[in-house]
């Protein structure tokens, strides 16, 4: 075990949009040679081997998941809970596993690509301040903000671009998910911060995208062969 605190990731693929223009929801897609979900499942699973993973899918893609995971002889072990009808309510049905004395990780399917030393390292952080701790880059680019006049330049140093997988001791996410959902939740750390939960950031690796279009899915298989062969 990795810490002084048992450690689990629930990974959100409860999703069923159809954005990156393929046939079937992004988590199912072929990467590689397997379903992007598949490489994500086992990047954790190769970080640590006695880690609960819990994945959240909508009810009626589990059996394709059955199949996918029939066909490609896939015996990472995980526990599945149904999907709801937000993110917000995927992810609390997914804590719904999580024991309270647990260290638990949130994360998004479509990442197959965060580095081990990321979650060592947003575990690490949140374990030590018993807080929240979310991975995060820097903006490379020239920013503008929209405003009631046109635009306006923004300094990119004050920005972070924030990724998963985002760590909470389980007994404080848990109860944050206890409160009612709102439209402003775009991530675990924004209910967090609802709740009074301090965040801290970590630095992120730039491989780590979410992969959502279709130009997404022809840098995985790039990132594929580099990064998880």
């Amino acid at each position: 075990m990795k810490g002084l605190q048992k450690q689990s990731v629930v990974i959100v693929a409860g999703g069923v949009g159809l954005r990156a223009g393929t046939e079937l929801p992004k988590q199912f897609v072929s990467v590689g040679g397997k379903p992007l979900l598949m490489h994500t499942i086992q990047v954790f699973y190769r970080y640590n081997r006695e880690m609960k993973i819990v994945v959240v899918l909508h009810p009626e893609y589990r059996n394709l998941w059955a199949q996918l995971c029939s066909s490609h002889g896939f015996e990472v072990p995980h526990l599945l809970v149904d999907g709801g009808a937000t993110r917000f309510h995927s992810v609390k049905n997914g804590l719904s596993l999580i024991d309270d004395d647990e260290m638990v990780a949130i994360h998004d399917a479509a990442r197959p690509f965060v580095a081990h030393s990321v979650i060592e390292n947003v575990f690490a952080e949140a374990a030590n301040c018993q807080c929240g701790a979310i991975p995060v880059v820097s903006e490379k680019n020239s920013v503008r903000m929209l405003t009631s006049h046109g635009h306006k330049p923004i300094d990119r140093s004050l920005l972070k671009l924030v990724q998963t997988p985002q760590v909470f001791p389980a007994r404080l996410l848990k109860k944050a998910y206890s409160v009612d959902f709102k439209s402003s939740f775009t991530d675990d750390a924004s209910v967090a911060e609802e709740y009074g939960i301090e965040i801290h950031l970590v630095e992120g690796n730039d491989e780590n995208i979410k992969i959502t279009t279709a130009f997404d899915f022809n840098l995985a298989e790039i990132l594929v062969n580099s990064i998880l062969q």
